[in-house]
């Protein structure tokens, strides 16, 4: 076989039978309106522009979008996150879907950082849709050959995609080497505490833990806090089972939406005799009092990723709990570099799995 060529602009397809190359196929990457700064910071990652398309609204809300070059037999990677406001985000990816199946493209590949509608993933009581699912449907409906994903809240979601293939990354690559550098270094030989929010989210907290023993991080355990609801989003009592007094505790989510539960969890467990309380979620929601409670709670640090995009600081009143916690709490490590690395793989026939582990450097 033939090497693969530098450029980042085209794949070669290789012929089967004589040997001989094939034409080049080119990709391109475009995005929706939901989150144009990672965008840009993923184009930049593959060294390529970001394709032309202008996106707005009538006058009466609805989407208007036209592509501004041609995509004919082109794999063309859409980036959009379903973020809020989620419908609007989610109506413009599946046009944009569509826009590029009636433009000939060869495939399409929806790049959605993060999944909207992810947490009705079941039934929970009677006459209520499985919207996770529905989504799916909808936008294998709309031409889909390909689906790029991060943190989904659950793993069965893939399953929802009858037809296209998922790829469901984790932030914890680069989250984990950010808390190893800048974080867990200020914690000397003290022991440690992955805690995990709920007995959901136990196997993502023990492979945060797992890939922290792989940068030969010691002395650290597992805890999970039982949380008793009196109704969505709201706590009445917690419970942990671990030990977790004398400890620095990392608290490991997928998302943080009005970060109530987050902010009872690390008041709980520094009252319990935590060292520090430390977080560390992909999905950085902070809907309505979110950020106060952050600047306000025992949070030290709160690790997110640019899936959606970040209130901006120069917005926020000084000296509020809100700027507290965006100036002092709050460190958002991108994840341009990890959705490159993945549409690299992807469009030159390459394995992703390398892409889920962590390396020791040391």
């Amino acid at each position: 076989l033939c090497p693969l060529p530098s450029s980042l602009n085209s794949i070669l397809t290789m012929a089967a039978t004589d040997g001989t190359v094939a034409p080049p196929t080119t990709y391109k990457l475009f995005a929706g309106s939901a989150n144009p700064n990672l965008a840009v910071k993923v184009a930049a990652e593959l060294g390529i522009t970001l394709g032309k398309a202008t996106i707005g609204r009538f006058n009466d809300g609805e989407c208007n979008i036209q592509l501004g070059e041609n995509v004919r037999n082109t794999h063309v990677f859409l980036l959009q996150s379903t973020c809020p406001p989620v419908n609007d985000a989610l109506m413009e990816l599946f046009l944009m879907v569509r826009c590029f199946r009636r433009a000939s493209a060869r495939t399409v590949t929806a790049i959605v950082p993060y999944y909207g509608y992810a947490r009705q993933d079941r039934k929970t009581t009677a006459r209520v849709p499985i919207s996770a699912s529905d989504v799916a449907m909808l936008l294998e409906s709309a031409g889909v050959d390909r689906m790029l994903s991060l943190d989904l809240h659950c793993g069965q979601i893939q399953g929802f995609f009858h037809h296209a293939p998922v790829d469901n990354m984790h932030a914890l690559v680069d989250h984990v080497p950010y808390f190893v550098e800048n974080v867990i270094s200020g914690f000397k030989d003290d022991p440690i505490a992955v805690v995990s929010p709920d007995a959901g989210g136990v196997a993502r907290a023990k492979m945060f833990m797992e890939t922290l023993s792989a940068m030969n991080v010691q002395n650290i355990s597992l805890a999970i806090t039982i949380k008793h609801r009196r109704a969505a989003g709201e706590v009445e009592a917690m419970n942990i089972v671990g030990e977790i007094k004398g400890k620095h505790c990392i608290i490991v989510d997928d998302m943080i939406d009005t970060a109530g539960t987050l902010c009872k969890s690390a008041d709980s467990l520094k009252e319990m005799g935590a060292l520090s309380v430390s977080a560390c979620a992909t999905h950085a929601l902070f809907s309505g009092p979110a950020l106060e409670r952050v600047g306000k709670s025992a949070l030290a640090y709160v690790i997110i990723s640019d899936t959606i995009p970040l209130q901006d600081i120069e917005k926020v009143e000084v000296g509020s709990a809100a700027y507290i916690a965006l100036k002092d709490k709050i460190k958002p490590v991108s994840c341009a570099g990890l959705l490159g690395r993945a549409i690299r793989s992807i469009n030159s026939g390459t394995s992703v799995s390398n892409l889920f582990a962590v390396k020791s450097d040391k």
